[in-house]
């Protein structure tokens, strides 16, 4: 059933009180989708050098690259599927999907494996993931979609964080396989449980808000749709190309920065502590800069988070101590913590909520695109100048991003795209 055919059922309501039972059930799911992502961050690239010996960084990357792909084009079909399907079922698909990857990474033979498992983690991410955050704009509404943004990526990143942690202190004791990965295990089993039972479908309230809308949007096709987000409107492309570009980076630092790191005599658990420093900064800070972003606008903070992250990025590959890695990995939590929920929010700003799902699964398509061309981008160059060339490459990019983005995209705190 589409959108258009909805009824908004009597009594729906709009609004983070009037539905926080909703929110704060999927505030704790996208926690768990966070989490499959953190048992990665830290002992995959570990396990790809040191359990199965591979020495090309290109080939250790490409577990990223399969994420990165299949997560971009399941973000790209799911809000067709959202409005078609509804959001609930998509939620649901995408859990069942994930439910083999702590499995398939604990007992793999080979490498192949670890990116097979990716493969199914990208596609499970690209579905429930993009729900989590599609099913809270749509439980707010048009007044707290920063906020919304900021609590759910607060949810869903601090866990990446956590989990890195968690990840490297037992992988410090147990080894990298199987103790670490029991986490995933659970994350599984949880999200996939409370999805299935728990979670209640959100379409009614985007019927509602689209009733209080007196601007009758027009209807637009897919291709439509893609083309507005992708380049013909200057706010939607802006946001798809410095959200490509934040993942770019992200993907970059998720594969290189274990192996810069370990090159460099840093252990397991330090490495562990370094990369979850980031995402858990990152996760954190969102519920300032979500809301920030509601009372003084998207644009500033993603300009200005662009430009962090990029000092971030040049920090760790100019020095070569400890401390100031630390304190890198807070400008780079910090920089993405105000790009982040900024760059879902203006894009949720500049979309009829009768596409709305739609706009969102492109944007999220060209974001998720970045890991895949991150990954491969940094680990062509690090075989061929090191990964100190790399880091300093991806940095320039990032600040490159900023840049278009202060030049092309026009503020608006309007509500509703005009």
């Amino acid at each position: 059933m589409s959108e258009a055919t909805i009824i908004a059922r009597p009594g729906v309501r709009l609004g983070l009180k009037e539905n926080w039972r909703q929110f704060a059930l999927l505030v704790l799911i996208n926690a768990f989708v966070g989490g499959m992502v953190g048992i990665e961050r830290t002992v995959v690239p570990l396990i790809g050098s040191e359990t199965f010996q591979v020495e090309s960084t290109t080939l250790l990357m490409s577990f990223i690259v399969s994420f990165g792909l299949v997560k971009a084009f399941a973000n790209l079909v799911s809000g067709q599927l959202a409005d078609s399907w509804g959001r609930k079922r998509v939620l649901v698909a995408g859990w069942l999907i994930g439910l083999p990857v702590p499995f398939m990474i604990i007992a793999a033979p080979n490498w192949e494996w670890v990116i097979a498992a990716n493969v199914l983690l990208g596609l499970s991410q690209g579905f429930a993931w993009s729900m989590t955050v599609v099913m809270k704009v749509d439980l707010v509404g048009p007044k707290g979609r920063g906020l919304a943004v900021g609590l759910n990526e607060f949810a869903g990143y601090f866990m990446v964080g956590l989990t890195a942690f968690l990840t490297g202190y037992l992988a410090g004791r147990y080894g990298l396989r199987p103790v670490p990965i029991y986490l995933g295990v659970f994350y599984a089993i949880a999200g996939t449980t409370l999805s299935i039972l728990v979670v209640r479908d959100t379409r009614h309230h985007v019927k509602r808000e689209a009733d209080e809308i007196t601007e009758e949007a027009s209807p637009l096709t897919f291709r439509e749709v893609f083309a507005l987000t992708s380049f013909k409107n200057r706010n939607l492309f802006a946001a798809s190309q410095a959200g490509l570009i934040n993942n770019l980076n992200d993907g970059m630092s998720w594969g290189i920065f274990p192996l810069f790191f370990s090159t460099l005599g840093v252990g397991v658990e330090r490495i562990g502590l370094l990369k979850a420093v980031y995402p858990i900064v990152w996760g954190l800070f969102q519920t300032v800069t979500g809301p920030m972003s509601d009372r003084w606008g998207r644009k500033g903070l993603i300009v200005l988070g662009m430009w962090v992250q990029a000092a971030g990025l040049f920090l760790t590959a100019l020095s070569g101590q400890f401390g100031w890695w630390i304190f890198a990995s807070l400008l780079l939590g910090i920089g993405t913590a105000m790009v982040y929920p900024s760059l879902i929010a203006a894009v949720s700003d500049a979309s009829h909520p009768t596409w709305r799902a739609r706009s969102l699964s492109v944007y999220r398509f060209w974001r998720d695109l970045g890991y895949a061309i991150g990954a491969l981008s940094a680990g062509l160059i690090a075989d061929r100048f090191g990964f100190a060339a790399a880091i300093l490459s991806i940095g320039l990019v990032t600040f490159v991003s900023g840049t278009i983005v202060a030049v092309v995209m026009r503020e608006s705190r309007s509500n509703h795209p005009g």
